[in-house]
């Protein structure tokens, strides 16, 4: 099985992350690299924020690897928390801190249009390429549900009529915008690395 580094200390992530890839490839997570640093996202972009945590990995280690970075647009917020969604509320990265700030920066307002976006950049050979996941829906005006992390108990996708924390992570991880994204990412892989 071949073997991939995911640049990200998010537990959440690399199950998620593992759960779609795995009868494909091995993931190896940072602590299994023994990689403990704090890797800047000073980008002002999500492609940005994935290419400096992959090219860090790639020019420590010298491995294969790809990286996310995840964004919640809102609408009516003129696209915010965007890029700083993880630190919305503050540098501690507290999900229920992010989730009331939003809520109430939202308000009583009737358009809930939001967006989830995710951009992983791969880093295979030296060489970059990028990958991105949307899915549109909306803001609820209360958190429900228990599965999931961030903002998913307030984030309703399109067509459901529940949270992505209600949805649970089996059906959150056929529709998401990550697994959008690494569905992409295992696309290429597939065509261009098989031997």
């Amino acid at each position: 099985m071949k073997k991939l580094v995911f640049a990200t200390n998010n537990a959440h992530k690399l199950s998620e992350v593992r759960s779609i890839l795995a009868p494909h490839y091995e993931i190896i997570s940072l602590a299994e690299l023994n990689c403990f640093d704090d890797i800047p996202e000073t980008a002002a972009t999500l492609q940005g924020n994935a290419l400096l945590k992959a090219e860090y990995i790639y020019k420590k280690f010298g491995v294969d690897c790809f990286a996310d970075d995840t964004g919640l647009e809102v609408e009516a917020l003129h696209g915010e928390p965007g890029v700083y969604s993880a630190r919305y509320a503050g540098p501690a990265n507290n999900a229920q801190a992010n989730m009331q700030k939003l809520l109430q920066e939202l308000g009583q307002n009737e358009n809930r249009k939001a967006c989830f976006r995710t951009v992983i950049t791969l880093i295979l050979g030296g060489e970059q390429f990028y990958f991105e996941g949307r899915i549109n829906g909306r803001i609820a005006t209360q958190p429900t549900g228990t599965a999931g992390f961030g903002y998913d108990p307030i984030f309703i996708p399109d067509g459901y009529l529940q949270s992505f924390a209600e949805l649970g992570t089996e059906e959150k991880n056929k529709i998401s915008h990550r697994a959008l994204a690494v569905i992409k990412l295992t696309e290429y892989l597939q065509k261009n690395t098989e031997n």
